[in-house]
Parts: structure tokens; C-alpha cells; sequence
């Protein structure tokens, strides 16, 4: 079947790395003759990709699928990714939806597109999840000026609220000769930021074994980003996030002394409680991670730190949640990404007791994210009156574009092209009324925003 002239848009949910597979996944159309439309507009086919950690995903997809037919009724509507995975007859019960595909056959969905009308019902096409042992490869190019790059898939931890394993399949990852090919396609496009992503890319290196008894790698995560910071050409290598247990000393180090490793780090928490942190299964406790944040801030007093964490997990006591707080409130921390503990089909949480009232959980998460506020307000005045490094997007919202810095404060000025995709230095000034932060460079005011 000839797709020449024809069109697709897609809608990515979630994480970078589901928008590294999505741009992925387009370019296999645009090779086939298909045009790019956006989302908002009539299109031939439209193509969703999900998460599964986006709360009401349900709810969330049936939305999108209608205002895609809404544009066009008789458009070609595709469901993909770790949602369709964990979910496919729910997803294949949505009116108008015409297949669904999970881990492995998303990749594959042009062998699936049908344009001679819709199909009477949706077809599914997944896999078990143990069958998901292989790494497909993936990057975004054209969507902003950085670019997401894709080096792990899959997690092979127990965490008891996470479904991500059920959705993604044991944890794999790419070879660094592959990782190089596809940072220098990157480059050649005219890209200046890479970020890397994954599921759990501290793992990188996963079933690339030199002595398999042993299970002793070849290749490590520290490995992978000492050979990225060779490549010519790129600006910046940014972490996307990384597991505390995995995040060594070498790896802080390395960044530390980096030419190209940016001073941003992301790093889940996700309580300051050791008693939740052992009903969540993680692999640490919070003296390790207190550990880590002292030994980034001590070689990088600069670097943003960016936590995610959890709020009403079953089992947590008004206790446990001071805990946390006043952990993070001592923390020297930039950020935090805070979550609504919500209950997961097949998790080991869902069978928990003691669950704590959704009011309380909102309550929580409210306080938590007023400190984040204060936090980030924190960290930005100790970069007032500094020389920073600014990547101006391509974007023009309202006559203005915004950028990051290295350290990831964002940044907005009127837009002007010419200082698009290119390093600019800024010396950062002060807060005006409004709390934000300004600097007057050529006319130039930057504005602190959330993060």
C-alpha cells in the first residue's frame, strides 16, 4: 500500500523516553511518504502513545481518541505503548480505536495501518512481557533543541507501587557502539543537548557479559558516558535520572571533572522514611541518599537536584510523612516532582493495608509541593549575580523563547531567532515583584519559572 501524501499525528504521554520512541516511530512514517500534521488537526492517522503512570489513563485515552475523531471520523486511530501493554482490552473497548499495541509490536505498527476504513473492532497485538528480552533503539529529533536518547529499557527492581516492569519487560540496554552512532546522527541534525533516558540507566550494561558466571559486565554506565563525552560537536550530555544506589562515586566524580556532562542531576527518593522505603522495596535508605547529595554538593556546589517522591503510600503514618518532609526540608535539594501514591492493578501495594485517605494523600502532596516552591526559589538565589551558559529553544509563545541553563535554571527572553540552538552567556541579576528572576543583557529579562 502506497501512504504518499498521506498524514499521521501523534500524542506522547508521559516520560522522555516514551517521546524518544515517538519520534522514533515517526520517522518509520515519514519514510513511507507520510506527512507530518499536528495533533490538533485533521489527520489520516492518529497515533497515541501511553504511560503507564499517567493517573485515569483510561479516562485520559478515551478524551484524546475523541478529539482526534472529532478532527476526522474516519481517521486511523492507534493506541501504543506501556498502557496498551498493561491494559490492551480496556484500551480495545474505546470507540473508534483501530489497534493496540504493546512492548514489543509498537515498533511495528506500519505492518498494522489500514486506510480502507475503520476496523469493525480493535485489534490487539502484544506479547507476554517476559517475551520483551530485546532493545529497540530510539531518539527524538525535531521536537525542541534538546534531544532525547534512549540507552536502557526495561527495570528489573520489585518496587512494590510500580507497574513499569509489567509494562517494559526485564531491564536491557544498548551497546555503546550503537549509543555513539546514534549521539553523531544527533549532532549532524544540528542538535546541541543530548539527554539520555531510559527506565533504570544506571543498569546500563545489563546482559553484556564478559565472565557470565560472575556477572561481571562489559561495559558500565560510567563506561558509557566517558566515551559520550569524546563526541565533537554537542554541547551538553544531560542525565535524565538515575537511581541513588547506582549513582556512584565514580559517576558524580566523572561529571564533576565532565567537558560535556552537565551539573543536573534527577534523582527518586520517593520517601525519607526507612520504614516506607522497606514497604516500597527500595534498594536503599536515606542515609545513602543524604550521602549522595553531600558528596554532588561538595565537588558541584552549582548543580540542580531534582527529587521525585511519594505521598500516601499504604502504611504511611502522619509520622512517617514528617519524616519526609523534614527531610527534604534539611536537603540541599533544587526541586522536587511530588506524586499522589495511587493504587496500581498487579502491584504488591494494592494489597496493602492501612491505605491512607485520598484527602490526606492531596493534603500531603500540597505541602510538598509548596516547599518545592521554596526550594527552587532557594537554589535560584544562589545563582544570582553568575555568568551562565543559556540553549535558547526554537519556540516562540507569546514573543518569548526559553532555554536552560547547564545547571537547568530555565530561562526566558523575547524571542529572537539568531540566539536559537546556540550557547549564550547570561549574567543573572536579581527577582523583580513577581518573584521572578531578571537580568538585563541587550534588552534581555529572563523569568524564573517552575521546573
Amino acid at each position: 500500500m502506497s501512504f504518499n501524501g498521506k498524514t499521521v499525528a501523534f500524542h506522547t504521554l508521559g516520560c522522555k523516553l516514551n517521546f524518544s520512541e515517538t519520534s522514533t516511530i515517526a520517522r518509520l512514517f515519514y519514510e513511507k511518504g507520510f506527512i507530518k500534521k499536528d495533533f490538533s488537526e485533521a489527520s489520516d492517522v492518529y497515533v497515541i502513545n501511553t504511560c503507564s503512570v499517567t493517573e485515569n489513563a483510561d479516562k485520559e485515552c478515551k478524551t484524546i481518541v475523541k478529539n482526534a475523531l472529532s478532527k476526522n471520523a474516519d481517521a486511523f486511530i492507534a493506541v501504543v505503548g506501556c498502557y496498551a501493554q498493561l491494559k490492551p482490552e480496556q484500551i480495545s473497548n474505546i470507540e473508534g480505536v483501530d489497534v493496540v499495541l504493546g512492548a514489543t509490536e509498537k515498533f511495528k505498527l506500519l505492518n498494522y495501518i489500514s486506510l480502507s476504513g475503520k476496523n469493525e473492532h480493535a485489534q490487539i497485538h502484544n506479547c507476554e512481557i517476559g517475551e520483551a528480552d530485546f532493545f529497540v533503539d530510539a531518539y527524538s529529533v525535531g521536537d525542541r533543541t534538546r534531544s532525547f536518547l534512549k540507552v536502557q529499557d526495561g527495570c528489573d527492581y520489585s518496587c512494590t507501587f510500580c507497574t513499569i516492569p509489567l509494562a517494559r519487560g526485564k531491564s536491557r540496554s544498548d551497546t555503546i557502539e550503537n549509543v555513539i552512532t546514534n549521539a553523531k546522527k544527533i549532532v549532524a541534525s544540528g542538535v546541541k543537548e543530548i539527554v539520555l533516558t531510559g527506565v533504570n540507566i544506571g543498569d546500563f550494561g545489563y546482559g553484556q557479559f564478559i565472565d557470565e558466571e560472575k556477572k561481571k559486565r562489559e561495559h558500565t554506565f560510567l563506561d558509557l558516558i566517558q566515551e559520550l563525552d569524546n563526541i565533537e560537536g554537542i554541547e551538553r550530555f544531560r542525565i535524565s535520572s538515575i537511581e541513588p544506589n547506582l549513582l556512584k562515586d565514580e559517576i558524580i566524580e566523572f561529571v564533576a571533572r565532565s567537558k560535556k556532562f552537565v551539573p543536573h542531576f534527577h534523582i527518586p527518593l520517593q520517601s525519607g522514611s526507612n520504614v516506607i522505603l522497606k514497604k516500597m522495596k527500595r534498594r536503599y535508605q536515606k542515609e545513602l541518599y543524604l550521602d549522595r547529595i553531600t558528596k554532588i554538593k561538595q565537588l558541584m556546589p552549582d548543580c540542580c537536584i531534582g527529587v521525585d517522591v511519594i505521598v500516601g503510600f499504604p502504611g504511611e503514618t502522619e509520622e512517617n510523612f514528617k519524616e519526609t518532609y523534614d527531610f527534604l526540608n534539611e536537603l540541599n535539594i533544587s526541586y522536587l516532582h511530588v506524586f499522589t501514591y495511587s493504587e496500581r492493578d498487579n502491584t504488591e501495594a494494592i494489597t496493602m493495608a492501612d491505605a491512607v485517605p485520598m484527602a490526606e494523600r492531596k493534603r500531603r502532596n500540597k505541602m510538598l509541593r509548596i516547599l518545592s516552591a521554596k526550594k527552587l526559589r532557594a537554589f535560584y538565589e544562589t545563582q544570582k549575580g553568575k555568568t551562565l551558559s543559556v540553549i535558547f529553544e526554537q519556540e516562540n509563545k507569546a514573543g518569548l523563547m526559553q532555554g536552560f541553563t547547564q545547571n537547568y535554571v530555565k530561562v526566558k527572553q523575547p524571542f529572537n531567532l539568531a540566539t536559537c540552538n546556540t550557547p549564550v552567556n547570561i549574567t543573572i541579576k536579581d527577582f523583580d515583584e513577581e518573584g521572578d528572576m531578571v537580568g538585563i543583557i541587550e534588552e534581555t529579562i529572563f523569568s524564573k519559572s517552575e521546573i
